[in-house]
């Protein structure tokens, strides 16, 4: 603390502080600056000022190109699509600028103006023009879920449908907008869900204990802690009510951390849900967050977690049932495969969800629930 006084910029001061905290050998007690701390903000509350466009880098070309559109936002009401090209901002080329960066630039105050500038790349992958947009900023509001309905035919002739709903991080409306997908995907005789749970690097550790109790009932354990006693607690659901009790199929991956990990734990070990992909990350640590005066947080690692089954999770990571490999694909039905060179939704020709939907076949035809 005595060499900090003396500094004379915030960002001498954040590095002092970092050099402490690496000190203690558990990189996830961290210090983060305040537009870090906003950007975390960002995710778990579910809330933003900006234009509700998602951007991401194209591999290829690393030009910035159009996700997709927040419904209802100033950039959705434009008549933005998925696959423009971003080239400029507020008279800014967007040479060699990063997607998160690009996406600070578009945030501002509700009320102010953000001019772009989106080249339309057509289907044979010549350009068509460029335009200028001028776009007001504006609350939006963001949803982790997004969902689909995959139908497809049984061996037997029969239509299926199975019920997709990808969870992209535990923002604090995570649980309530998931129920309100599955709720809407049963009205529609869905018959099996697949949950996606891929690239999620977590968020709330509550948020991921209210989603396990949207598929489980009773007072089954979601996790237990261990704290740095080594005095280890469960946690416990109170008299559950699961949404649905349809087979479930849960999709994981290296980048599947932190909240993923313990729902992936609590439906597997619980019974509810196979896993299929590859292994998860392995951050089973649970923190605590304190808000500093000038907008920047403290991270600290306060207990870390086991499974239901006391499996450990934290540096290890939790193993699929199935993993969802090349092999395995030239492993399924004639059926399935044909799938990858047919002109079906990009989602319907995902190799994971693919394996996915033979696994939940199968127990169809076992008679068996997970």
């Amino acid at each position: 603390m005595v060499e900090m006084f003396p500094l004379r910029s915030a960002d001498a001061a954040y590095g002092k502080l970092k050099a402490m905290l690496s000190t203690l050998g558990d990189p996830f007690t961290r210090l983060i600056t305040p537009k870090e701390y906003q950007s975390f903000r960002i995710g778990s509350d579910g809330n933003l000022q900006g234009v509700g466009l998602f951007i991401n880098s194209e591999p290829r070309t690393g030009h910035l190109v159009v996700m997709s559109c927040v419904e209802g936002s100033p950039a959705d009401r434009a008549g933005i699509h998925e696959g423009e090209e971003l080239v400029e901002i507020n008279g800014e080329k967007l040479d060699d600028v990063d997607s998160e960066a690009a996406a600070q630039k578009l945030r501002g105050r509700v009320g102010t103006f953000v001019t772009i500038k989106l080249k339309n790349v057509n289907g044979s992958g010549t350009d068509s023009g460029i335009r200028e947009v001028k776009l007001p900023r504006d609350y939006i509001k963001l949803s982790p879920i997004s969902s689909a309905i995959i139908p497809h035919t049984t061996p037997d002739g029969r239509l299926a449908k199975t019920g997709y709903v990808k969870l992209t991080a535990f923002s604090q409306t995570a649980a309530s907008d998931m129920e309100n997908a599955v709720h809407e995907m049963e009205n529609q005789d869905v018959q099996s869900y697949i949950l996606d749970l891929r690239n999620n690097p977590g968020g709330l550790v509550r948020a991921g204990l209210d989603v396990a109790q949207l598929w489980l009932d009773g007072d089954e354990t979601l996790v237990y802690t261990i704290d740095r006693e080594g005095v280890t607690s469960p946690i416990n659901m109170i008299n559950g009510h699961a949404v649905t009790h349809d087979p479930l199929v849960v999709l994981v991956n290296e980048g599947s951390a932190s909240a993923s990990e313990i729902l992936a734990g609590a439906l597997h070990d619980n019974g509810r849900a196979i896993l299929v992909g590859n292994r998860t990350f392995g951050k089973g640590k649970i923190q605590s967050i304190t808000e500093l005066n000038d907008g920047s947080a403290l991270f600290v690692t306060v207990a870390k977690y086991l499974s239901p089954s006391l499996h450990e999770i934290d540096q290890v990571g939790i193993a699929p049932d199935v993993q969802c490999t090349t092999g395995m694909i030239d492993s399924l039905t004639a059926e399935i495969v044909e799938k990858m060179n047919s002109s079906v939704p990009l989602l319907e020709a995902d190799s994971c969800v693919m394996v996915a939907e033979h696994e939940l076949e199968a127990r169809r035809s076992n008679g068996t629930a997970s």
